[in-house]
């Protein structure tokens, strides 16, 4: 980047602890068409990784690149309006393209909310071939927050201010709400074992709202992106 005399950008300002930082852009990924439950709004995952995404930029000095429409899921799974793998990979590539055009972005975090953007992570290298840019697919909140629509989504949502606290007695519904955990979806519980953990674990234990577990579980969000970024500061 070529700064001119008479536009010389002054990186070192605000809460930068690195001006290298300015090269990182983060960048949320969910997915906002699919059921959570009556207690949860069907954007749940897009929000979540959202909040983490733009509070780990406030902290670090990286640069919010907002979020990303497209959402996939296994075929296994019908809850809701996904895209295809293919059709996310491009909205990806094109996206993160205009951010090193603009921004002169060089390295990415992605931060995942969805489940079923899981199998982006064999796409990588080929975004980042043709975006020229280094990228780490973020996927800790996932593995954090438990069953899909359950305890921990029902917690951070409590704290983000996203669900209808008269509906939760009808969260565990689970004949008029079958998403919630996964229970309904037979083939993918009978292919993934971890899918039919989450599914038991809703179906003996039921859910509940904690706001304090939803702020530990968002704040070990945040600091998971953080410390990628100073991964990405070394690299």
């Amino acid at each position: 980047m070529k700064i001119s005399d008479l536009m010389k950008l002054q990186y070192n300002s605000g809460n930068i602890k690195n001006p290298n930082v300015h090269k990182i852009g983060v960048i949320a990924l969910g997915s906002h068409l699919e059921n959570h439950g009556p207690a949860l709004p069907i954007d749940t995952d897009a929000k979540i990784s959202s909040y983490i995404a733009l509070e780990s930029a406030l902290q670090s000095g990286a640069k919010f690149l907002g979020v990303i429409y497209p959402a996939y899921e296994i075929a296994e799974i019908n809850h809701g309006i996904h895209n295809s793998l293919e059709e996310l990979v491009d909205y990806i590539i094109n996206t993160i393209k205009l951010a090193v055009k603009y921004l002169y972005i060089e390295k990415i975090v992605i931060i995942n909310g969805h489940g079923g953007n899981l199998e982006l992570s064999r796409h990588l290298e080929k975004i980042e071939d043709e975006t020229d840019t280094f990228i780490i697919l973020n996927n800790h909140i996932i593995s954090a927050e438990g069953p899909h629509g359950g305890s921990g989504e029902l917690s951070m949502g409590k704290v983000l201010g996203i669900i209808d606290e008269s509906e939760i007695k009808n969260q565990t519904n689970l004949e008029e709400y079958g998403e919630v955990g996964l229970h309904k979806f037979k083939k993918a519980r009978q292919k993934d074992p971890g899918i039919e953990e989450s599914a038991k674990k809703i179906e003996n234990e039921g859910v509940y709202v904690d706001e304090v577990y939803g702020k530990q579980l968002l704040n070990l969000g945040v600091n998971s992106v953080l410390f990628d970024i100073e991964k990405l500061l070394d690299i």
